[in-house]
């Protein structure tokens, strides 16, 4: 596969979220050549009350890697992070999303590319407006600032931490 542009989101809401999404980025070197990585943002967990804000950030870079080892090594780096397997929207000390994969669009029982639920998502458009506003949903044909437009007013998404350098 020739290399192609990775969008991926992070999100923590237990232990040192800011650590914890730093790491993430830092441990992904073998599977994708991060080349930006958003500001990070502070929101609401989604679908569960009471638990602990998430933060919340997405990095981009290109690999080579096909969907499926991309999904294995991101769940190598939640598992080495502390994550387990349980319950949909559960807290967690890291969650990491495939959000794009270049033109890529596939459904597997593992694996839904692009993100079924991106382009609803603010804590996902707004940091990945900030990197790649321009960058094409495959599917509905609009621009990462298209949709984050089309979700009107944006509440509960705070910048808490500049760009990081690559």
């Amino acid at each position: 596969m020739h290399p192609v542009t990775a969008c991926l989101g992070l999100g923590a809401n237990l232990g040192d979220r800011e650590a914890n999404i730093s790491r993430a980025i830092d441990m992904m070197s073998n599977a994708v050549r991060v080349t930006k990585v958003s500001s990070y943002y502070e929101t609401e967990p989604v679908g569960s009350v009471g638990q602990p804000r998430f933060l919340n950030a997405v990095c981009t870079g290109t690999t080579a890697l096909p969907a499926e080892e991309l999904l294995a090594a991101v769940k190598r780096i939640e598992a080495a992070l502390g994550r387990r397997p349980g319950l949909v929207n559960a807290a967690r000390p890291i969650d990491i999303d495939i959000l794009l994969l270049g033109d890529t669009v596939m459904q597997s029982p593992d694996l839904i590319i692009p993100h079924p639920r991106m382009e609803e998502r603010a804590f996902v458009l707004v940091p990945l407006s900030e990197i790649a506003p321009g960058l094409v949903h495959p599917v509905n044909g609009r621009t990462v600032r298209e949709m984050l437009a089309a979700l009107g007013r944006i509440e509960g998404v705070t910048k808490c931490k500049e760009v990081r350098d690559v």
